[in-house]
């Protein structure tokens, strides 16, 4: 009786269509590979980076030719500091000047558009340096700024002279590039007062002083209240 159970067993799996030997033991992962995916007909090649390249330089050439005589790096951008701790201390461009930076000079937001001045409306002043910093760029960009008339030979108010347009060429590089300020190093000498003192004791004493100072503020501040 077993022998014929053990039979009946063995036609059941073939009639499944499972055999046992081939299926994997324990709890692993069934197999189940895929040998037809046709990545041949999806291959992806960069062979035509030359002509991509002199694509690129005759687009920016055409560009450059048809925003004459402005600028080819475009609208003169105000220099604002990277956000986040870790990149305040370096500057970039930013989208466009305040309003209040344009007032200060005393240039109006809408010549400013037409005369290659970007503007952000968005934008707030957070501190006087920024500020004066961004007005004197735009006082040096109108020194050396050089307004084309609409009309050529009708010259108007705002326009620069004839021999100044005639000598005028376009500016293939960033207007007013942005430097990165370059930090001040103090240097002192070292004398026997202030190796015989402790740089940690006098931070932690100041410290402390100053964790003094504001519960007394806060217990005067109490009292007149009371």
């Amino acid at each position: 009786q077993e022998q014929r159970a053990g039979q009946r067993g063995q036609t059941s799996r073939r009639a499944c269509g499972v055999e046992s030997s081939k299926m994997v033991k324990h709890n692993n992962v069934v197999p189940n590979q895929h040998f037809h995916k046709d990545w041949q007909n999806r291959v992806k090649v960069t062979l035509d980076q030359p002509a991509r390249k002199l694509r690129r330089r005759l687009a920016r050439k055409a560009k450059a030719e048809a925003i004459a005589p402005r600028p080819v790096a475009g609208p003169l951008r105000p220099v604002v500091r990277c956000p986040t701790q870790r990149y305040n201390k370096k500057v970039r461009a930013g989208r466009g000047f305040t309003l209040d930076e344009l007032k200060e000079a005393g240039i109006s937001a809408k010549l400013a558009r037409t005369i290659g001045i970007a503007v952000d409306t968005r934008r707030k002043n957070k501190s006087v340096e920024s500020l004066q910093a961004n007005v004197q760029r735009l006082k040096e960009y109108q020194s050396r700024l050089i307004v084309f008339p609409r009309k050529a030979g009708k010259i108007k108010k705002g326009d620069s002279s004839v021999e100044e347009t005639s000598a005028a060429t376009q500016l293939k590089g960033a207007v007013l590039p942005i430097e990165q300020p370059k930090p001040v190093i103090e240097r002192m000498d070292i004398t026997d007062d202030v190796k015989s003192k402790s740089a940690v004791t006098q931070w932690k004493l100041a410290k402390h002083a100053q964790y003094l100072e504001g519960k007394k503020q806060c217990k005067k501040d109490e009292d007149e209240e009371n």
